[in-house]
């Protein structure tokens, strides 16, 4: 009987539940205030969140008034006092509308029908860059927008802007589905920021040249949601029956950043104390914290939401378990009737279970009472590890620790790529160094010593210790950081990690067992085993790396320390390029940027050097000091020999112009009828690099290309156009190196001066 009653009991139990959560528990129970008290929360059929609001007194400010138009049916919202058609605000900071659409139209030559339709927004909202696209449409036409765009840094700038593209066709039978190329149909992008558009249309001939003249033909501009709009043919007619096109906009809260606005309380955007600051390209935005859900912007606007009834996807309570909702949370426990955690499984219990428990509870006992004398014990020793963690936190902090965790998220949030960094304590590089002993020091450099490791896993690794350095040099060592986890390629020595917890910052490289190339060619011994072909397979697989620096990562990559000491080579001879510390990112829509000077005497491109405009000519110049080392086996620079010959690369184009190439050759590199074309053909993409402007030398791909066809080399590098890989958000950073006296006139500070397209 007793089966019988438990089972009844657990039977009623189990239907008293379910009536208490039952259908209702399913719905959605929590109704947020969006709106002030008192306050319209809709106008029509689209919600108006604060701080927007149809009256001054119910808006933030002027900036996020709605004009609720109840002329028409549904009413219909509108920015302000604008023309500006509002379809729905979003608490995630866009805001859709609709606009207006330019056209230019014309019958038998003549103009009938042509508007320049404009938007200007208020402070806090932009045009979205990522969203929108400029789209014009016709068989004749060219299109212009222009206006004004922010840009945000120290202070804040308005800067014009201006941009276009034109649509050819002669009949709409040219004209393609779904493309937009330039027949028929062009588009470009907007700038970031960009506070007001102006669109202005025309024709080039009237559409007398097309065998459309005779009839009513348009052209159409417009910025549109590129999500809602997919071009057709069909829409060089129909578009004259259009008014207007969906557009998404930005918008935050205030201009500032999140550090400064959470100074003034008062003017603060983010009232709920539920809630978060997010900054963004236009200012700051808040947002509710995990497990609640609401307004922001509003006092006790973000609820907590009850994931026991508004169950979401990651709902981790297993059957059988009881949901108990916490503030902001919710915890599982099983059933008295069931063992378990809750989130794992809920197992009924039986009689074995039982005794088992009441034999855990004894140990537990045990085990708790001998803890105690335990932990009494370590008293002295957890003062002192205590101790030893503050210590560490406040090297991690003065090392940019803080920093580099901030734009590794900054990163993962706007890309796809999976490379992380692993942050190592001082206790296993100590371990893998032995103490950092001296036995273990494999080269030493302007930034520090590198020693040779062992990670507990029998893994081989470089650990670059720098030298005590001032605190802005920490930028530097961010960079390499940063720019090295992004880069997955075989001729790129590998970044494994870092180690923020010591006095000095610590980097972690994967081992090159083989020495610099510097070293293989300025060493008899050595030297003698680098044959002509090796000697260019080292020079194509560094071509190939600058190459796919250059041409193939975004946004690319100037290294701008190119030389024979920050090649490494392997076993096999592979190469493998180091040091990205004075590494520069070069922005959308840029060839050059304007930087103090950094390099290396002897490899420094001479026009960097007289106008600081670093460009990807400067690589270029550099790798071609590296290829004539290749061949000569001489230093870039040495002041032992004859003044004439000190520096490598004005000798060795002296040399050749003399017609002296092959008096001037490595003693190792064997000279025969079989590759005499080679070396010259080899000497001549040198003297190319080494030009003294830096339009007249070749690009990194030009040279890679070149390179590659003469030896008849297949190498990976060769493949890199069709697996490009994709490089986001990296920084300044610390660099890698054996040997060499570098240049480092400063950590550059100083951005790109970005130059304005001026006309039409």
């Amino acid at each position: 009987m007793a089966p019988n009653y438990v089972m009844i009991v657990a039977l009623i139990t189990f239907i008293c539940f379910s009536l208490s959560f039952g259908d209702d528990a399913m719905l959605p129970t929590n109704n947020y205030l969006i709106a002030k008290p008192n306050c319209n929360e809709s106008c029509g059929d689209v919600n108006i969140p604060f701080p927007f609001g149809i009256t001054p007194d119910c808006a933030l400010r002027n900036q996020f008034l709605v004009i609720c138009n109840y002329s028409f049916h549904p009413p219909q919202p509108f920015l302000g006092n604008s023309r500006i058609e509002i379809t729905s605000i979003s608490l995630a900071g866009q805001l859709k509308v609709l606009q207006f659409i330019s056209r230019d139209c014309y019958r038998a030559g003549i103009s009938t029908d042509n508007n320049q339709p404009f938007i200007v927004l208020p402070s806090l909202l932009t045009v979205n860059n990522t969203a929108n696209s400029f789209i014009a449409v016709g068989c004749d036409t060219y299109a212009i927008v222009q206006g004004y765009y922010t840009k945000f840094g120290t202070k804040i700038e308005y800067l014009p802007y201006i941009t276009g593209c034109m649509s050819m066709c002669n009949s709409i039978d040219d004209v393609g589905h779904d493309t937009c190329s330039g027949v028929g149909c062009c588009k470009t992008s907007i700038p970031k920021g960009a506070r007001n558009v102006t669109i202005t249309l025309s024709s080039y001939y009237n559409y007398n040249d097309t065998d459309m003249k005779n009839d009513l033909s348009c052209s159409y501009a417009f910025v549109v949601d590129q999500a809602n709009f997919s071009f057709s043919k069909t829409y060089l007619s129909s578009l004259q029956k259009a008014e207007k096109l969906p557009l998404v906009l930005d918008w935050a809260i205030g201009e500032e950043t999140c550090e400064v606005a959470k100074i003034n309380s008062t003017t603060y955007g983010c009232k709920s104390k539920n809630s978060d600051c997010q900054d963004n390209s236009n200012g700051y935005r808040c947002s509710c914290m995990q497990g609640y859900d609401g307004n922001p912007y509003l006092k006790d606007g973000c609820q907590d939401i009850n994931e026991c009834v508004d169950r979401k996807p990651d709902y981790r309570c297993v059957k059988n378990a009881i949901c108990n909702n916490t503030d902001g949370s919710y915890t599982c426990t099983c059933h008295p009737d069931f063992s378990g955690d809750g989130y794992t499984e809920c197992n009924r219990d039986n009689p074995q279970r039982k005794i088992q428990n009441i034999y855990l509870v004894i140990g537990v006992t045990i085990g708790v009472a001998l803890m105690v004398f335990i932990i009494f014990g370590w008293s002295y020793t957890a003062f002192q590890r205590r101790r030893m963690l503050i210590m560490k936190k406040k090297f991690f902090q003065e090392n940019g620790g803080l920093v580099l965790l901030q734009r590794l998220k900054v990163g993962e949030e706007g890309s796809s790529n999976t490379n992380t960094v692993n942050i190592f304590t001082a206790e296993e590089l100590q371990r893998a160094t032995n103490d950092f002993d001296k036995d273990r020091v494999v080269g030493q450099g302007g930034y520090g010593t590198v020693y040779k490791g062992y990670l507990k896993d029998n893994c081989i690794v470089a650990i670059k210790k720098s030298k005590v350095i001032d605190r802005n040099q920490i930028e530097q060592f961010i960079n390499e950081v940063l720019v090295l986890s992004q880069i997955n390629h075989r001729n790129v020595v590998k970044l494994l990690g870092c180690c923020l917890e010591t006095e000095v910052p610590l980097l972690v490289y994967e081992f090159i067992s083989n020495g610099t190339l510097s070293e293989h060619l300025h060493d008899k011994l050595k030297a003698s085993a680098l044959s002509l072909d090796i000697r260019l397979r080292v020079a194509a697989e560094t071509a190939g790396l600058l190459s796919y620096l250059h041409s193939a990562a975004y946004p690319p990559i100037i290294h701008r320390d190119i030389k024979s000491v920050n090649i490494l080579l392997d076993k096999s001879y592979t190469a493998k390029v180091s040091d990205f510390g004075a590494s520069r990112l070069v922005p959308a829509n840029q060839t050059e940027l304007s930087t103090l000077v950094q390099g290396t005497l002897g490899y420094l491109d001479p026009e960097y050097l007289q106008t600081s405009q670093l460009t990807e000519k400067s690589d270029v110049y550099s790798f071609g000091v590296v290829l004539v080392e290749l061949l000569t086996g001489r230093k870039a620079l040495c002041f032992q020999r004859p003044e004439e010959e000190r520096s490598l690369a004005q000798y060795f184009i002296s040399s050749v112009e003399k017609g002296h190439l092959f008096d001037i050759l490595d003693d190792n590199i064997v000279c025969d009828e079989g590759n005499a074309g080679q070396l010259k053909n080899v000497a001549v993409i040198a003297q190319r690099c080494l030009n003294v402007k830096g339009d007249d030398r070749p690009t990194m791909k030009e040279v890679a290309a070149e390179l590659e066809a003469g030896s008849k080399l297949k190498h990976s590098w060769a493949q890199i156009d069709q697996q490009s890989e994709e490089i986001e958000s990296l920084l300044p950073g610390f660099g890698y190196e054996y040997s060499e006296h570098s240049i480092h006139v400063d950590s550059i500070t100083n951005h790109a001066t970005i130059p304005f397209p001026g006309g039409r």
